[in-house]
């Protein structure tokens, strides 16, 4: 019997609620292919800071070390609440940064997917549905605007300031580049590249660096986009993407506008992958609003257990069934309160009820 450990970070808000139905997931999956699954919980977010005295505990750190994959669930809290923690020690300074760092998981994928049966949850037209949205982000994650130098202070006229770096070398670009390149060769074999080179000198760079390694694959068709262009051409015509790639801070922007136009965040997994180790997460937040009432949707956690199975385990197989069973629940009319008006024709159902019906139908692959 083959054995995977898996660090579990359930976060804050509704992730120990979405966490719970991805755990069923992976525990049929060990059942019925005769894998251990050894799943470790390990505090993460502000509830480790409360708990702990820090946001990414030593403990935490260890566990995770030693794991083959980790699953984290949303992190960070509502405006008001984070304040009772230092600015350092927030999640997503004192916890998700320091992660990114820590594996060095420079490679984001999100994918943006709505099939034409559930055009209903996009705010977007019928018409520019089509047939349906179907597109991945690969987002550089651990370089840029984000993991600059950063500095405050005063200066000589008195006044605050901040001065932050936005710095890129050629070999963090030249690896984004690679995966973005391979993960269009096994698609539709064109790749969108998003910049802002007429303002920005590190785009300059990007864009450099993206036509050197693009003549190591002749096959793919590379279309190059203004990151603004990008944004109106996502709400307009999404399908004309296939893969995007694009740095830091343009991938955070831009994914979650993918979340906007399937309707929800709820509805975008993704995997932050390095050399060594990855990750998986919802792209969501931790919805504190919501959280502890049991009508959060589990879609983006259970898709990132899809995407670990397929991508650090490499069970594609038992992937495309987890993607097909969350799919065939919402086909049959059904939905949680988070992702769904009352007056809706849709059948309500809760957290627990939508992880168990997702189960049922994986039970049936």
């Amino acid at each position: 019997m083959s054995a995977h450990k898996i660090a579990l970070l359930e976060g804050d808000g509704i992730g120990p609620e979405i966490m719970t139905e991805a755990v069923k997931i992976l525990n049929l999956v060990a059942e019925r292919n005769d894998i251990n699954f050894d799943l470790i919980y390990a505090p993460f977010g502000a509830s480790a800071y409360f708990s702990h005295g820090h946001s990414f505990p030593d403990e935490t750190k260890k566990i995770c070390d030693e794991a083959d994959a980790i699953l984290k669930g949303p992190i960070g809290l509502n405006h008001e609440d984070s304040k009772k923690i230092p600015i350092d020690m927030q999640p997503e300074r004192g916890a998700l940064l320091p992660l990114r760092r820590r594996y060095n998981t420079f490679a984001n994928f999100r994918p943006v997917f709505l099939p034409k049966g559930l055009a209903h949850f996009s705010p977007l037209k019928p018409e520019i549905i089509g047939e349906g949205i179907d597109l991945i982000i690969i987002r550089e994650l651990v370089g840029g605007l984000y993991f600059g130098a950063k500095e405050t202070g005063i200066n000589e006229d008195g006044k605050r300031y901040v001065s932050e770096s936005l710095e890129y070398d050629e070999d963090q670009i030249k690896r984004i580049a690679r995966v973005a390149f391979d993960t269009a060769r096994k698609r539709k074999k064109v790749l969108h590249n998003i910049h802002k080179s007429n303002v920005l000198k590190s785009s300059v760079l990007w864009n450099e660096v993206i036509t050197e390694v693009g003549s190591d694959y002749p096959e793919i068709e590379v279309v190059n986009i203004l990151v603004d262009a990008a944004a109106t051409y996502l709400c307009l015509n999404p399908a004309q993407f296939d893969v995007m790639v694009m740095d830091n801070m343009f991938g955070d922007i831009l994914s979650d506008q993918g979340g906007g136009i399937l309707g929800s965040l709820g509805l975008m997994p993704s995997a932050c992958i390095g050399p060594k180790k990855a990750y998986y997460e919802p792209s969501h937040g931790s919805a504190p609003d919501i959280a502890g009432k049991g009508i959060a949707n589990p879609y983006s956690m259970i898709g990132s257990v899809a995407m670990m199975l397929e991508m650090s385990f490499g069970m594609e197989e038992e992937a495309k069934n987890v993607w097909h069973a969350m799919q065939s629940v919402f086909a049959q009319g059904y939905s949680t309160p988070d992702l769904s008006s009352p007056d809706s024709d849709l059948n309500l159902i809760s957290t627990e009820g939508f992880g168990d019906l997702v189960v049922s139908e994986l039970k049936k692959a």
